[in-house]
């Protein structure tokens, strides 16, 4: 059992936990709960450590997960649990996982790239929306929130291993984005969200809504579309715009869809 905070391997989760390009030169970042596990386990992730504590190993069932682990797997005390994990109330299990993103399919119809998205716990959001809505997949553009910052993990719930979602510059987006229609997000288009036919293929970019868009997105769009709002309302977090978006696109592409007006 590991009972010291001056750990080699504890010292290596806490760095995992709080550098970004720590995690980016180990490939590695860190997952914590039962249900993360579960989810790492059930899609044959690569597991490169497991951590847990005796009293998560005496919850019911949890012996029977751990022995699916064929990871090194070590228990710890409750008090390095705390130090090891992000979170105020650790799960008492944790894992350390290979980055491994999914690849983006050939053929793309909804496309969704973030715009100097910095708030983790939105991109979270995002990650599980997008996912739910059958993006494709996600594209952050430079200036955003790293993919693998532990509350974007704890917010995802499990959407890295079900949506391909990879840090891009901008050239490489609008590589990506040749054939498809883009579309702005921005609080004062013209054109409404619902408008739009999100039948044909096409790519929205959503942007922090604190500093609005960013010159070159504005330049890699075709055009621009908001979603309508009281005055007295300034603007929606990026979050809830994207789902705002993103589900009338799904609206649309079921068989009772209305048909919009602009293409």
């Amino acid at each position: 059992m590991i009972s010291s905070l001056s750990n080699a391997n504890v010292k290596y989760v806490r760095r995992l936990q709080t550098d970004r390009r720590f995690r980016s030169r180990q490939q590695a970042y860190v997952a914590e709960g039962t249900r993360w596990l579960g989810e790492l386990i059930a899609n044959l992730t690569v597991l490169r450590q497991v951590y847990y504590t005796e009293k998560w190993l005496a919850e019911a069932d949890h012996a029977e997960i751990l022995a699916q682990v064929s990871a090194e797997k070590q228990p710890v005390r409750n008090d390095v649990m705390l130090a090891m994990s992000a979170t105020e109330t650790p799960p008492g299990i944790l894992s350390v996982v290979e980055i491994f993103p999914l690849a983006i399919p050939p053929q793309l119809s909804l496309l969704l790239i973030l715009d100097g998205v910095t708030n983790p716990g939105n991109l979270g959001t995002i990650l599980r929306t997008a996912g739910a809505a059958g993006v494709n997949a996600v594209l952050l553009s430079p200036g955003c929130v790293d993919l693998y910052n532990p509350k974007v993990v704890r917010g995802a719930m499990g959407s890295h291993l079900r949506l391909p979602a990879h840090h891009m510059d901008w050239a490489e987006i609008a590589r990506l984005t040749e054939g498809l229609r883009v579309w702005l997000s921005t609080v004062d288009a013209p054109v409404a969200y619902t408008a739009i036919d999100w039948r044909k293929p096409a790519a929205l970019i959503v942007c922090n809504e604190a500093h609005g868009s960013s010159a070159i997105a504005r330049q890699l769009a075709d055009d621009t579309i908001s979603i309508p709002m009281q005055a007295s309302t300034e603007s929606l977090n990026v979050a809830t715009a994207a789902a705002v978006i993103l589900f009338e696109a799904v609206r649309q592409r079921t068989p009772q869809g209305a048909s919009p007006s602009v293409t």
